[in-house]
């Protein structure tokens, strides 16, 4: 047998079809094929897995949590390391610094070499390291005082701790080292035309209402002035503001009445606050996730840090200076523009200090270059790692293992050019390539056309998706694929066989929407016009500040002109052409839902027709309810319709095992004896939405919904898919789906960020069907997007650039394809004239 491949035989996990395979080791190997064709249950599901319970068994540890694939056999694995596309973290606290421990050894090197200017004499105090502990101890945190060498005065002893906004020593009191506060938005809590008598409080029911406003009326009274409850909340004074929404006890209020004590109790006109009570209520449960994201968007919003501006540290620690450059300072720069500050700190340096940081700085120019190779070179360390986006959160671990210096290994990646423009794309092909020459498999789960040409070994599986996929249907060098005829839609991509959407050419159009002067983050004073009843799309290279101008200032700025709420737009002049529209509608990547019994089925709103068609199949005996797994009646009350226990290891993670009573499927007997077309409603929750579309193809409340879910690219979902495993392009296609059956209610905007995510090319031109149709109905929609496909099929191009982060936030090139093509400073202009030119329709 071939030691250098990788053998599969009969592989049947989910949807594969008896998969027998031989990978070449290696080598860079592309797994292609549609969305729900098997690629990722072949790759990550089963080869990784597999790997991985191999190597766990070798080292003698227990492998009954790691249940072996379903598969005959696999010989010739390596241990392998599967980089997916699941965020990095969720904590504000941490960012790109913490999670690449890059800002830890810049708090190495400024607790070194930093100089700060001694409070009692106003001298340089030098660095650490000419008088005294060099800081190296990361767990001496509790820094203590060292004398000034020129006055005596006792200064700040600088330790790594002193640089951690994590740690006492280094965090900002004010904010503990957050960086942002959280303050209550007394605009969203009540209705400011209404009286609090006539109901202006939005959170309080009537019956609240009325036990509250004879306290108002009490404490007024305590403090010599009347409370008008009757007199809008627009109108009320000072004095009356102050009470509502701060209280009796809080500082706004007291200000008025220094002297004064505050009442004893209630009955007496203690009043605690509109505003105050929602921040305790807060703050007692900020541990519940869905309580304190459903309270921000109602009534709280975050804003920077009065005392440190959102640096996160105290302001001893902001004033210590590396030859001129704070850590807040260096933690601000894009990481290019890091790495050529790190190049040139050798020549600013003394021998002295040299001796003492050039293996820190060493270390440091590895570590930001690498992050510079994969493509996130616009990001900045300060930047909180919730707000990645899945595919800069893989760039950072692949980054990491570019360090890693193994070979002989098995990496799994899971689409890493997610987010990234065709010119960075270049960039990561060459990253992989270099992780292939050190003795390494790397196979990569992707749809991109310019990796697929850069493979050595492309497998395509299909040909269709879910029940329709599950086949190798060609596989070879890229040329060989290509040249596949029959099953294969990647050949007939890869050969131009099948030709790419073209734009239908509707050009600017007489209405638009205008963003004056955006300043935003790295946005440099940008005015764009945006035209309307048009497909539109905002293209530039990772970090030129497409998302910031769509999604921080227009998106924030819709909120606030059509709802009245959200946090406040990014900084900008204002906005033109607001009256052209009724309602923008924005759909993003975040997740539908943070609970694992939403799924497919209930987001879409088609469960509910399909509970009342089984109803109605069983003759009266059952009601709608009862084929509901979320609530008791039908559902299997030993696993309360979860299909699995959750068993308690002890000192392990808890394992979830089948339930035995419904061996999974989640319903009691009589439930599952009703049958819909001969199925049950097990099997129409484990069906996907192409399936089911031929079971409810005669009942239209249901195949309505399943269609536009289909139109969308998700036929291959299975129906009871957990929404917490939909990843972010899943997430965003199923709320578009939703969005497209809301009746149409005027003009609507749509903002789309990068909706092609995870989609083959032959997925993508069924989506831009979709969004083709909304703009020929009168609405306008606003995508941001890499995809080649899409770029080209668009109205309208505004292309930002030239580059990422602070070489970005300009207007590079606008117009038609055709236009953008033209333009020599376009990156992506170059692309669409190396792809052969765009077209038209």
């Amino acid at each position: 047998m071939d030691d250098d491949c990788i053998h599969v035989n009969g592989a049947r996990l989910h949807n594969l079809q008896n998969v027998t395979l031989t990978i070449p080791k290696k080598k860079l190997v592309v797994m292609t094929g549609l969305s729900g064709s098997g690629k990722s249950t072949l790759a990550l599901d089963t080869l990784h897995r597999e790997s991985h319970r191999q190597y766990m068994e070798s080292w003698g540890v227990p492998t009954a949590r790691h249940s072996r694939p379903s598969v005959d056999s696999i010989t010739g694995l390596s241990p392998s390391i599967s980089v997916d596309q699941h965020p990095t973290g969720h904590s504000p606290r941490s960012t790109v610094g913490t999670v690449t421990d890059v800002y830890t050894y810049l708090r190495l090197l400024w607790s070194r070499i930093g100089v700060r200017v001694c409070a009692g004499c106003g001298e340089r105090v030098p660095p650490a390291h000419t008088y005294g502990d060099d800081g190296y101890d990361e767990n001496d945190v509790e820094a203590g005082s060292v004398p000034c060498p020129h006055c005596g005065a006792p200064v700040p002893e600088l330790v790594m701790g002193s640089f951690s906004f994590n740690k006492p020593a280094g965090a900002c009191p004010a904010c503990t080292g957050l960086g942002e506060v959280i303050r209550p938005d007394v605009r969203r809590l009540v209705d400011g035309r209404r009286g609090v008598a006539d109901g202006a409080v939005l959170g309080w029911p009537a019956k609240l209402t009325e036990h509250n406003v004879p306290v108002l009326r009490r404490a007024a009274a305590h403090y010599g002035f009347t409370f008008e409850a009757d007199t809008p909340v627009d109108q009320l004074t000072d004095q009356q503001r102050d009470l509502l929404f701060h209280g009796v006890e809080s500082e706004k209020f007291r200000r008025h009445f220094p002297g004064v004590r505050p009442p004893a109790t209630v009955t007496a006109g203690r009043f605690e606050g509109v505003a105050t009570a929602l921040m305790r209520r807060y703050a007692e449960r900020i541990q519940d996730a869905e309580y304190r994201e459903r309270t921000e968007k109602q009534g709280l919003v975050k804003q920077a840090c009065g005392e440190c501006g959102g640096a996160r540290l105290r302001a001893e620690s902001r004033a210590v200076t590396v030859h001129g450059l704070s850590i807040v300072e260096a933690a601000r720069l894009p990481l290019d523009e890091l790495a050529q500050w790190l190049g040139q700190l050798r020549e600013k340096v003394s021998p002295d200090e040299w001796l003492f940081v050039e293996p820190v700085v060493a270390d440091l120019d590895e570590r930001v270059r690498r992050l510079v190779d994969v493509g996130v070179g616009y990001l900045t360390l300060e930047q909180p790692t919730p707000s990645l986006s899945a595919g800069e959160s893989q760039r950072l671990r692949l980054a990491a293992l570019l360090g890693s210096g193994l070979t002989g290994m098995l990496y799994v990646l899971d689409e890493p050019t997610i987010g990234l423009h065709p010119a960075d794309t270049a960039r990561l092909i060459d990253v992989m390539h270099r992780l292939r020459d050190l003795g390494n498999t790397v196979l990569v789960i992707e749809h991109d056309l310019d990796v697929l040409r850069a493979a050595d070994h492309v497998v395509d599986v299909g040909p269709g998706a879910g029940r329709d996929g599950g086949r190798i249907v060609a596989q070879g060098t890229p040329e060989e694929v290509a040249a596949t005829e029959g099953d294969s839609v990647t050949g007939a991509y890869l050969s131009g066989r099948l030709p790419a959407p073209l734009s239908m050419g509707r050009g600017s159009g007489e209405r638009a929407l205008l963003i004056r002067g955006a300043r935003a983050h790295n946005l440099k004073d940008l005015t764009v016009r945006i035209p309307l009843d048009r497909l539109v799309t905002f293209t530039g290279p990772s970090g030129s500040g497409k998302s910031t101008l769509l999604l921080e200032v227009l998106d924030r700025a819709a909120r606030r002109r059509f709802r009245g709420a959200g946090d406040p737009p990014g900084e900008h002049d204002g906005i033109d052409g607001w009256q052209h529209l009724d309602k923008v509608v924005t759909i993003d990547q975040e997740p539908v839902s943070r609970l694992p019994r939403s799924n497919a089925a209930t987001y879409s709103e088609a469960f509910t027709p399909i509970r009342e068609a089984f109803a109605a199949r069983s003759g009266g005996r059952l009601s709608p309810g009862a084929f509901s797994f979320n609530v008791p009646g039908g559902r299997c009350e030993r696993c309360e319709g979860a299909g699995v226990l959750s068993v308690h290891m002890h000192f392990l993670p808890p394992v979830d095992v089948t339930c035995p009573a419904c061996r999974g499927r989640r319903f009691g007997p009589e439930v599952l004896a009703v049958r819909y077309e001969g199925h049950d409603i097990a099997e129409v929750l484990a069906a996907t939405v192409a399936e089911a579309l031929t079971v409810f193809q005669d009942l239209p409340p249901v195949a309505t919904r399943l269609g536009r879910l289909a139109d969308v690219g998700l036929g291959y979902l299975p129906l009871g898919q957990p929404a917490t495993t939909l990843s972010g392009g899943e997430a965003q296609r199923l709320k578009l789906a939703k969005e497209l059956g809301r009746r149409a209610s005027g003009r609507t905007l749509y903002l789309l960020d990068e909706p092609t995510t995870g989609l083959h090319a032959a997925d993508t031109a069924r989506l831009l069907d979709v969004l083709q149709r909304l703009v020929d109905t009168g609405h306008s929609v606003i995508t941001i997007e890499h995809n080649l496909d899409v770029i080209r099929a668009s109205d309208w191009l505004i292309d930002l650039g030239p580059e990422g982060g602070t070489a970005g936030g300009t207007l590079v090139a606008e117009g038609t394809p055709q236009e953008v093509a033209a333009v020599g400073a376009s990156r992506t202009g170059g692309f669409l004239r190396r792809e052969g030119g765009p077209g038209t329709g």
